[in-house]
């Protein structure tokens, strides 16, 4: 068995588009030795347009752009691409897969070239696994960093060897070649055939998702609650009080602190306040310590006071 860590970069990636300028490889043995390692630099046939993750200006690749008109185009580079990928001998790996193999098929519909098919592990997904964490993507950067590899990010060559030390520093701590990493974790491999995509998965991953879907769940049903609490409260508002007039609205997480919420809108009540949903147009904003996010940003926007739970409560007790 051989290993093919690999990794694209791209002059622009749109919604139906992206334009490979650059598959960078590292093949190598069951025991992470290079048996071959390369930079495929390709013709984009496009002007470069590149974003960071929020798709933002700034990105700079570790090439002379105005080189690579001189490139051949993907469909010259297309066999040698597709015969790395597809041997049967060889088991496919890379950063953040998922994004390459995405590029890959747009690329051969692009083309109208056939569709590729092989299956492929992510060295991101397994590092994930191992430490327990999917609540957040880890950059290629931050995982070298914390397993003590060198590298020089945007090079798709580069990239492929780092993701390729990756695996092997993982491997090293688990005392296992990169298969019995894989089947450490549970990890199943993701699949491209017949131009449809198959995420890599595991039975840890599944179970995330599942407590996810469980938590949200319990977040919409404490809302409801919360919501129909107001429904049936606002009947009771008094007509005068020191908040008459004034409209007032509660943070999502405060929300879900059914208690405490239903209490302070009590207190609002008996002082007049309209209970509004919407912090763009509240008066006064109630929002648990160290918050943040765009409703709180809302709610600032629209100058509306701000408090604790603690500092209303306190406010309206004057």
């Amino acid at each position: 068995m051989k290993y093919l860590f690999f990794d694209i970069e791209c002059a622009g990636v749109f919604k139906n588009v992206a334009k490979i300028c650059a598959f960078g490889y590292c093949l190598t043995d069951e025991k992470f030795n290079i048996l071959e390692k390369e930079d495929i630099l390709i013709n984009p046939q496009g002007n470069f347009h590149l974003t960071d993750r929020k798709g933002e200006q700034g990105l700079v690749l570790p090439y002379k752009y105005e080189d690579f008109k001189t490139y051949p185009t993907f469909p010259r580079l297309a066999e040698r691409i597709y015969k790395l990928l597809e041997d049967k001998d060889t088991l496919v790996a890379g950063h953040a897969t998922m994004n390459d193999v995405k590029y890959l098929n747009l690329e051969s519909k692009r083309f109208s070239l056939p569709s590729f098919s092989f299956r492929f592990a992510d060295t991101q997904f397994i590092y994930m696994n191992k430490i327990g964490e999917f609540q957040r993507q880890f950059g290629l950067g931050a995982i070298a960093e914390s397993l003590g590899v060198e590298f020089t990010p945007h090079r798709a060559v580069d990239d492929a060897y780092a993701t390729m030390k990756i695996a092997e520093a993982m491997c090293k701590e688990e005392n296992t070649d990169f298969s019995g990493l894989l089947e450490k974790y549970g990890v199943t491999l993701g699949k491209i055939e017949n131009y449809e995509i198959t995420q890599n998965t595991s039975k840890v991953y599944l179970k995330h998702l599942e407590e996810v879907a469980q938590k949200k769940e319990e977040r919409e049903r404490l809302r409801v609650k919360f919501h129909n609490f107001i429904d049936r409260e606002k009947r009771k508002r008094s007509k005068e009080g020191k908040l008459r007039g004034k409209r007032v609205c509660f943070s999502h997480p405060l929300e879900l602190q059914t208690e405490t919420a239903q209490r302070l809108v009590v207190s609002a009540l008996a002082e007049a306040a309209w209970i509004s949903f919407r912090a763009e147009e509240c008066d006064y904003y109630i929002h648990l310590e160290g918050e943040s996010g765009q409703r709180l940003l809302s709610a600032q926007k629209a100058k509306a006071r701000l408090f604790t739970p603690e500092q209303f409560a306190a406010y309206l007790a004057e």
